[in-house]
């Protein structure tokens, strides 16, 4: 955003230089600040460098476009008291963004990070697409208004304080939020923050501290919610303490979507202990209760009959012929030699460690909810809807969350406590039980990808990828937003998933003319925008078929891949994972190593990875666990421009091993009449410690931008293409299926009691 010199203002005045802003001081009893930013060049002023969309513009350049006009609604505070607050229009679901942003209002402002609080922002339209978290873009389109911000409290802070001393403000020292002069005369931020109010607004200009001159940002830090997190006084919503919000949970129906019919014994439930309220609602039948135990008991002993969902009689097998018969067309075949592959990718939960959970307080004239929300606007808009009231007159707090990985786009929980709480006319304190997010929740689609890429001697001439998957729910927001600036995008009149598609996906590597299209189908199931959407699949494809060129064509895959890779940087990384991994070391028969790479949201990731496929290690039995191969080793380099917290950006890196590992090997969803077979974690297999690495090394390449990348999302789809790769070679095969473990798992499922139709439990047991 600050690359080009801007064009001057209306004013004739000289805009902003490289490095200089325009800010607000707001009218306020105490200091208030915020920024003004002016453009950048308009997308497509510059060259694009090659046939590739996300050079030229991808998926964060829009979000953070999207964002910039109502940058300047967001606010530094400094108070009596020496704190400063900041209500981050984001939400923290774990990813440690409430962190980086006390670090950057901490670098501008010269105060400890230790001294800035970090709230979430309610639901605020005029906000409009700047209250929308995901696809790592926070810190991408909040690192240079919050700085400018808290630079201009900075600025003001300076200038009353040199009232305040009788010194010129260029003399002034502002450090750990004290100002002194250099008599040794000194003053804190919090005596100052009234004086350096104004009475009306006021626009000035600051400058940011360059790179060279940062303390905070680009070193390590602690979260700063860390110790309330451990000791168990972080605040969750269902740790929220609403008045005569009361325990409530939802039976529900034994197949995706459908629908409560007749309630045989609804006096006979609401007579059970604890028990205060039975409502018959569009998502099933709610029970408000004294104790979540109590609401078990009666959820369990409701006999529903159910109207059919959206996906009757429906199983994998059915689905995957479905997506067969949507493949967009290859072509006629290269008459060069060519690697042809398709590759099947199934369901997979996208539950959070939080179980999906709203409070909801509606009254006949206003609404007010408590929820983990990363569209919290939408979720509004949808609420008052639902209600029938005036969006004003409908409040939505954002909670912090227990995760997401894109879960929290979606509302469901707060749109029905919202329904349920009208419905009764009281508080409820809503919480899915875990099997309904597994059953009734969001998953990633099913989806397959056919490859073919065509070679000749030393040369890739030409890569084609045809991806075809069950549809992506983007009603989330980011649809709105794409439609919104539907004009300034290079991708045509397409639809929303296909311009995010578009919009995400890049080839790294040199491999002649490329095409990847994308198709969806059967919009019948609850699908989600799960941590990188669509790319860990379409990258895990690509890379399976780049080490299966590179042995058709006589070359080791890491030397493949540095040959052809277009990208120093992506080099860099690649060359860095192969060093401290050891690549090509000599291992025992049945193991082996992979290698991966992936590029997004101006960042690259590479991950290498050893795995163990033999015998002892795939059939050793494992308590509570899954058996099959096992990551030994995992090394991860990653390039995200400046690491504001290089910290939190390793334990992201992490998190993005663990699931590409999962999504590689053991997590997936069963599909059977038109339900899933999974229920929680005993049988939904999620990355456990017995398959979690001995050896892992994160590698935080040396900044090589000013600005910061994505990269919350972007280990992911390289670390589940390594472990995939590095199966291939140790078993020799190209796995085709994904997880390689579906449909080994076997399923007793339980007798339900009529007329409750077939279904694998009752919606609250296990699957055992």
């Amino acid at each position: 955003m600050t690359n080009p010199d801007p064009p001057p203002l209306a004013s004739g005045r000289p805009a902003p230089g490289r490095r200089r802003f325009l800010g607000y001081v707001l009218a306020a009893p105490t200091l208030v600040t915020a920024a003004e930013l002016v453009p950048a060049r308009a997308a497509g002023a510059a060259e694009i460098p090659s046939g590739e969309i996300t050079e030229l513009i991808d998926l964060n350049d829009v979000m953070t476009a999207a964002a910039l006009p109502t940058a300047g609604l967001i606010k530094v505070e400094v108070h009596p008291d020496g704190t400063v607050s900041f209500a981050l229009p984001r939400a923290e679901v774990g990813q440690g963004i409430t962190t980086s942003t006390a670090m950057l209002i901490a670098e501008e402002l010269d105060v400890p990070v230790g001294r800035v609080r970090v709230t979430l922002a309610d639901a605020r339209p005029e906000l409009v697409f700047n209250q929308l978290t995901g696809a790592s873009n926070t810190t991408i389109s909040t690192y240079t208004p919050i700085r400018v911000a808290a630079a201009v409290a900075r600025a003001r802070l300076l200038r009353a304080a040199a009232a305040e001393l009788g010194a010129a403000a260029g003399d002034l020292t502002l450090k750990a939020g004290v100002v002194t002069d250099s008599a040794g005369g000194s003053v804190g931020i919090g005596a100052l923050a009234g004086k350096a109010a104004a009475v009306e607004p006021q626009r000035v200009a600051v400058e940011l501290k360059d790179a060279g001159q940062f303390t905070v940002i680009g070193r390590p830090h602690s979260r700063i919610d860390a110790l309330d997190a451990v000791t168990g006084r972080k605040k969750f919503a269902m740790d929220l303490d609403v008045p005569d919000a009361r325990p409530t949970m939802v039976c529900r129906p034994p197949t995706i979507n459908g629908k409560p019919g007749a309630v045989a014994n609804l006096d006979e439930v609401r007579a059970m202990p604890g028990v205060t309220d039975v409502a018959v609602v569009s998502t099933g039948v709610a029970v408000r209760a004294q104790t979540f135990g109590q609401c078990i008991d009666a959820v369990r002993a409701l006999r529903v009959s159910w109207k059919p969902g959206t996906a009757v009689g429906k199983s994998d097998d059915t689905v995957r012929e479905e997506l067969r018969r949507a493949e967009l067309p290859m072509g006629l075949p290269p008459v060069t030699p060519s690697v042809d592959a398709t590759f099947t990718f199934h369901f997979r939960s996208n539950s959070a460690l939080e179980p999906n959970c709203a409070i909801a307080d509606v009254r006949p004239d206003r609404a007010e909810v408590w929820s983990a929300l990363k569209s919290p606007i939408v979720a509004k808009q949808a609420i008052a809807a639902r209600l029938g009231l005036p969006p004003s007159r409908v409040t939505v707090h954002v909670t912090e969350g227990g995760g997401s990985f894109g879960r929290k786009l979606f509302f469901d929980a707060a749109l029905e406590a919202a329904e349920i709480s009208q419905r009764i006319g009281k508080p409820v304190k809503l919480m899915w039980h875990r099997a309904d997010d597994s059953r009734q929740g969001r998953t990633h689609p099913m989806a397959t990808s056919r490859v073919r890429a065509a070679y000749l001697g030393g040369t890739v001439l030409g890569y084609q990828q045809r991806h075809t998957s069950v549809a992506t729910d983007l009603g989330h927001g980011l649809g709105e937003l794409f439609t919104a600036m539907a004009a300034r995008l290079p991708v045509g009149d397409i639809g929303f998933s296909q311009t995010f598609f578009h919009l995400s996906q890049s080839m790294p590597y040199d491999f002649g003319p490329h095409s990847r299209l994308l198709n969806e189908t059967d919009k019948g199931f609850n699908t989600g925008s799960m941590r990188n959407v669509y790319s860990p699949d379409v990258v895990c494809a690509r890379e399976l078929v780049v080490d299966r060129l590179a042995a058709k064509m006589g070359k080791d895959p890491y030397g493949f891949r540095r040959e052809f890779l277009r990208d120093e940087r992506a080099r860099a990384a690649l060359e860095k994972v192969a060093e401290a991994g050891d690549w090509g070391r000599t291992m025992p028969e049945g193991t082996a190593q992979g290698i991966a790479l992936h590029t997004e949201y101006h960042a690259v990731n590479a991950v290498l990875v050893e795995i163990d496929c033999r015998p002892g290690t795939v059939d050793r039995p494992i308590r509570d666990g899954v058996t099959g191969p096992r990551v030994t080793k995992a090394v991860l380099a990653v390039d995200a421009g400046l690491a504001v917290n290089p910290r939190g950006l390793e334990a992201q890196m992490m998190g993005c091993l663990m699931d590409g590992i999962a999504q590689a090997l053991t997590s997936s969803l069963h599909l059977r009449d038109g339900h899933f077979l999974e229920a929680s974690w005993d049988n939904y297999f999620y990355t456990r410690q017995w398959n979690t690495p001995p050896e892992l090394q994160v590698i935080v390449m040396p900044d090589t931008s000013d600005e910061p990348g994505g990269a919350g999302e972007l280990g992911v789809a390289a670390s589940m293409a390594a472990v995939a790769c590095a199966y291939g070679r140790a078993t020799g095969t190209m796995p085709t299926s994904f997880p390689v473990n579906h449909g080994t798992l076997s399923f007793t499922p339980k007798p339900t009691v009529p007329p409750v139709p077939a279904s694998p439990t009752d919606g609250l047991d296990h699957v055992r």
